[in-house]
């Protein structure tokens, strides 16, 4: 097995090459990630219906929850993995890539019957109590999360396991291909193959469809280069020695409780939202949210890039070579989300009429939910980058408070309260507060880290 180029680009290659050649494909394929989200957002938005756009964004926690699954078996994975190939540990390597693999297809299963089979509470536990809304949404539940929901996580999960061993573009190659094919399959299903009013159910084929067609490159990939790789699938008892499960796990639950707080407080908010029965408020914040996300896939983007090149050094002890990718990442997110913070505040009305009529409630409503939520990006993009330095690191309890903190601890309680006092404006301005205060605690917690953590100490590699 030949891997003198991953380790090349995670032990000498220069810093910023070795962040652009891991981060870049990652940051690429989030971006597209986002971008074929909204698509069904802006082909539905093409109706000029409400309802069906409410729909659309109420399932989003739903199918989100996938990324949770994912996120507790790849970040977890990865984590082990890149730690593990920093002290040279191979096999243990590709017996926690086996592990993390057949736990994210069985708990995705297990979470995709119970939206089959619990379709109505999960719609109106989502905002979806409206009558017209109600059996929309339950549709696309049962297509995109029901039918599709094993092959979205496990599309997830082969790319975080797939980059952890260094082959970023391959990785990201496949997330880009599944988004191209669903905004390709997008326009052909609702507006084509399907008569009209049908809409909401073609936007649900084209993303299971296009998952489909993403599992499939990453089967080709893995069967093409399987002598090169240390990614395995194969089950065997050594999944269960050496601590395996417990270090994916614990690892992982950090990412899974942020993925899932976060789906959590997107449907509270949608939950209040819905209690002032307006469609236009409902469709308005489901926008100007999948509009936001752009900078976080960034900031997402490139914290998993960077996640196996600081898990390996880290664990070589190159602290030094750690440090500065942390550095140089965390100006990269930093500078991009300053950006989008201000194409959000000045174009607020041009970038949710992409999807929404310029003129109509839901427009305005939208654009002024936009720029409440993109003042956050900045703080936000710096406590990802921490949070995902210390899933890196191994450092459950770190990255589990503060993923906590961002969401769930702060943002929910604050939104009743905000709502309270402040109608709906007050309630979307808990999530800026809450990444603000994240922000502050996670500079406290990697610089203390760094004092006491940061120095190289090299260990010896098991070969």
């Amino acid at each position: 097995m030949n891997r003198d180029k991953e380790r090349y680009v995670f032990e000498s290659s220069p810093v910023l090459r070795a962040i652009v050649s891991l981060a870049l494909p990652s940051v690429f394929g989030q971006i597209i990630l986002v971008i074929y989200n909204m698509a069904d957002t802006y082909f539905v938005g093409l109706t000029d219906s409400d309802e069906m756009i409410t729909a659309v964004t109420v399932c989003m926690p739903a199918f989100m929850f996938l990324s949770a699954i994912a996120n507790l078996f790849g970040i977890g994975g990865a984590s082990v993995v890149s730690r593990m190939l920093g002290r040279g540990k191979l096999e243990e390597s590709r017996m926690a890539s086996s592990f993390a693999f057949w736990g994210c297809v069985f708990t995705a299963g297990f979470y995709s019957l119970g939206t089959f089979l619990f379709a109505d509470v999960f719609v109106d536990l989502l905002g979806g109590t409206n009558a017209a809304i109600h059996p929309l949404a339950k549709e696309y539940l049962l297509i995109a999360v029901a039918a599709g929901g094993v092959v979205t996580a496990t599309n997830t999960l082969l790319s975080h396991l797939i980059r952890a061993e260094g082959r970023s573009l391959q990785a990201s190659l496949g997330i880009v291909i599944g988004g191209l094919c669903n905004i390709a399959f997008d326009p052909l299903f609702m507006f084509v193959i399907l008569p009209r009013g049908n809409e909401v159910l073609g936007a649900a084929l084209a993303t299971m469809l296009s998952n489909v067609v993403t599992l499939i490159y990453y089967a080709i990939f893995i069967l093409t280069h399987r002598r090169n790789l240390i990614l395995s699938i194969r089950p065997g008892r050594g999944m269960f020695k050496n601590g395996i499960p417990r270090d994916v796990i614990a690892i992982g639950i950090p990412a899974c409780l942020m993925t899932l707080c976060e789906n959590i407080s997107y449907a509270i908010l949608e939950k209040l939202m819905s209690s002032y029965d307006e469609a236009a408020l409902q469709a308005g914040i489901g926008v100007a949210k999948k509009v936001n996300m752009l900078a976080h896939s960034v900031v997402r983007g490139m914290a998993q890039g960077v996640l196996p090149l600081i898990g390996y050094n880290y664990a070589s002890g190159n602290r030094t070579r750690m440090r500065r990718v942390v550095r140089y990442s965390a100006a990269i997110s930093l500078i991009v989300s300053l950006f989008c913070m201000g194409a959000g505040l000045l174009f607020s009305h041009q970038l949710i009429g992409i999807f929404i009529d310029a003129g109509s409630a839901s427009h305005g409503y939208g654009a002024a939910f936009l720029r409440i939520l993109c003042i956050g990006a900045p703080f936000s993009a710096w406590a990802y980058t921490v949070i995902s330095f210390f899933q890196a690191t191994g450092h459950m309890e770190k990255s589990l408070v503060l993923a906590l903190l961002r969401k769930g601890i702060l943002d929910i309680p604050l939104m009743f309260v905000l709502n309270r006092f402040f109608n709906h404006y007050g309630l979307v301005s808990a999530t800026p507060i809450a990444d603000v205060v994240c922000c502050v605690t996670a500079a406290i917690l990697f610089f203390v880290f760094l004092a006491r953590h940061g120095h190289d100490k090299f260990v010896a590699k098991d070969v």
